[in-house]
């Protein structure tokens, strides 16, 4: 064997893919941007749009914190209390992450 590092082959389909949903998830954002500021946004649905990301993440993660068993339940409370020291839901992801990972290998 001429080198011991690892070679990684990657399909050029699979490449494709990945590269053609991040241009896709980058059109959206750069549309609804668009989108959002041809029209004159009322306070109610501004109000609305800032709150709209905590709510998705809630829809995602929630049914898994429910269905989920005591590490899900002990990063649950992580996240908690992250978020309320931090108000930072970036940070409190990572930490959700982090400590189920954790908590799964501990319980």
């Amino acid at each position: 064997m001429a080198s011991d590092a690892l070679i990684l082959s990657l399909d050029p389909l699979v490449v494709a893919v990945v590269l053609a949903m991040a241009l896709i998830t980058f059109l959206t954002k750069v549309g609804g941007i668009w989108l959002v500021r041809r029209f004159e946004l009322s306070d109610r649905l501004e109000a609305g749009l800032t709150v709209l990301p905590g709510a998705i993440v809630i829809a995602v993660i929630g049914p898994e914190l429910a269905a989920g068993g005591p590490a899900e339940w002990a990063a649950g409370g992580a996240v908690l209390l992250v978020m309320w020291r931090t108000e930072s839901i970036l940070l409190a992801l990572c930490t959700g992450v982090l400590a189920v990972v954790a908590f799964r290998m501990a319980f």
